[in-house]
């Protein structure tokens, strides 16, 4: 397996497999780790001006992970895999997300693509070149933390818990069940781009959101939030 059909972000191989038919790869030029942490990483970049006066005037702030929630980036063991299979909806129960899944890749210019925050900032989106939900290797999901009309999709990220369960439906119809291992939030700065896109030797599942302070003078946050969990068993299709 060469460069070319695996591609790298911030110096390392994504390791994911798609079917010759299906997605087209990402283009050659993918993010460099000043470009990921900035725009993947900390994704959604929110809209300057506007966003700051819902800030100001609402007051209401996002979750942050508790230093108690940080826990470890993977399970103890190797756990259980699924075939390949795009993901459809996720469900997280413990802070009310229930939201179907878009499939995002990179824009022209090499950086990851987010949710639009006009029309989608109460979906989330699986980066499709990733490993689909309970394959082998890591399975990104990302989604913005609120947008000019308030919180949005992943505005509770923050407020999970080792333990925590996520539900990921498949196109087969079958659910993965994964269990957070930990939360954690990272400085723009030190976007951990390897923990999140890097391979990994068992199923593993990040989600991702902006956290941290709000910067009022450039209208972005200046951190991100990270779930990172591991996938435990599957409920089959059902009829």
């Amino acid at each position: 397996m060469g460069d070319a059909r695996w591609p790298r972000i911030a110096g390392f191989r994504v390791v994911a497999s798609w079917p010759e038919g299906g997605y087209a790869r990402p283009p050659r030029s993918v993010p460099r780790p000043a470009r990921l942490a900035g725009a993947a990483g900390a994704l959604l970049i929110l809209a300057g001006i506007a966003i700051v006066g819902v800030a100001i005037m609402s007051q209401v702030h996002a979750p942050q992970p508790a230093a108690s929630a940080a826990g470890r980036l993977g399970p103890a063991g190797h756990g259980p895999r699924l075939q390949r299979s795009v993901p459809v909806a996720v469900e997280i129960p413990a802070i009310g997300v229930d939201s179907r899944l878009l499939h995002l890749g990179v824009n022209p210019d090499g950086t990851i693509q987010v949710p639009s925050l006009v029309t989608s900032a109460d979906e989330a989106a699986w980066y499709k070149y990733s490993a689909t939900p309970g394959q082998i290797g890591s399975s990104v999901i990302e989604g913005h933390v609120d947008s000019t009309a308030g919180p949005a999709v992943f505005f509770r990220l923050g407020a999970l818990r080792p333990g925590d369960a996520i539900d990921v439906r498949l196109a087969d119809g079958v659910t993965a069940i994964f269990r957070v291992t930990g939360v954690r939030e990272y400085l723009k700065s030190e976007f951990p781009a390897k923990a999140i896109y890097g391979a990994t030797d068992y199923a593993a599942l990040r989600l991702i959101t902006c956290g941290g302070a709000f910067d009022y003078t450039t209208g972005h946050y200046l951190s991100s939030t990270i779930v990172f969990a591991s996938l435990i068993s599957s409920r089959p299709a059902t009829a």
